[in-house]
């Protein structure tokens, strides 16, 4: 038996190590790939997102995040003139106008200029880099032009078994792609001043609300959606009130929903930046300390749900 003994004491010394990496494969921190590109309205509050979206990877431990940024050199869009005191026919207006108009086609000439930076940046979303991340998070990117490589591929990518979340503007990207509607599940419409406003807790059993009161008061700007379904989404966030004239009826605020084997998690709070950051103090507050750590459990908790490592039963229709 003597010869064998170096095949047996490799044998043990395998099957103590082996135990110890699957225990550490199992435990490895999923990967979010992160995008903040916008071809459409940007938000001011992007570069706080970004570096609250750091903190809660590192003090949860659970995952890792990398990010899709915006390319350098973005033209700004011309504002559309007003009228004035006189009323739209009067000739200041006009004028306005016709100025107006020839600063949208120097600012078209710009844009088409810039967006091959774009198109470089998104190719971090093309399937065989995909292959790389568990999740994919769009917070607050915007615009029907948003040239990613393969917008097919990226869904399919999700139904997979993979995992979608968006915050805020998510909603008011690709808004003319319908598969990309149907699998977020509804499209930016419009929004009114911001507000604040009661959101009530529909599952205080999922993580994403979990920490949350059954009425929780935010400072926010509300969207109104089209093309959503309430029996296509399970509801977490809603109003009871509209936002604006306070009519009674269902405003969705944020929903969860399974996209084939994929998870989708969607929350349309975010546009301001103390809503994210309890320590942020340029401009006067709005919301408490206290709000922007309640959203960002709620934040964590749908990312963590997406990624499979939280509770959080949802029921809805195909």
């Amino acid at each position: 038996m003597k010869p064998f003994c170096p095949l047996l004491r490799f044998l043990v010394i395998a099957c103590a190590v082996l135990p110890v990496v699957a225990f550490a494969a199992t435990e490895a921190p999923k990967k979010v790939l992160v995008v903040t590109v916008t071809t459409g309205f940007r938000h001011a509050s992007i570069p706080t997102a970004e570096k609250i979206l750091r903190e809660l990877a590192t003090t949860s431990g659970k995952f890792t995040v990398d990010f899709v940024q915006q390319p350098d050199g973005m033209p700004k869009a011309p504002p559309r003139p007003r009228p004035n005191a006189k009323g739209e026919s009067s000739p200041e207006h006009q004028r306005a106008l016709l100025a107006f108009a020839e600063a949208e086609k120097v600012h078209r000439t710009a844009m088409a200029a810039w967006m091959p930076k774009v198109k470089v940046a998104l190719e971090k979303l093309s399937p065989a880099n995909l292959k790389n991340y568990d999740a994919v998070l769009f917070a607050s990117t915007t615009g029907d032009d948003f040239p990613m490589p393969d917008q097919q591929g990226f869904l399919d990518w999700i139904a997979s078994g993979k995992a979608f979340i968006g915050v805020h503007a998510a909603t008011d990207t690709l808004k003319q792609f319908g598969p990309y509607v149907s699998m977020i599940g509804g499209a930016f419409r419009t929004h009114g001043a911001q507000v604040s406003v009661d959101c009530v807790n529909q599952d205080p059993s999922h993580v994403a609300c979990a920490k949350l009161p059954q009425r929780w008061t935010v400072f926010d700007e509300i969207y109104e959606f089209k093309n959503f379904e309430r029996p296509r989404v399970h509801g977490l966030l809603t109003l009871d009130k509209h936002p604006q004239d306070k009519t009674p009826g269902d405003n969705p605020v944020a929903w969860a929903r399974n996209h084939g084997r994929g998870r989708v998690f969607y929350t349309s709070l975010g546009h301001r930046e103390d809503v994210w950051d309890p320590e942020y103090t340029q401009g006067g507050r709005k919301n408490s300390p206290e709000v922007a750590r309640q959203f960002q459990q709620h934040l964590l908790g749908g990312i963590l749900w997406a990624l499979g490592l939280a509770d959080g039963k949802i029921k809805h229709q195909p």
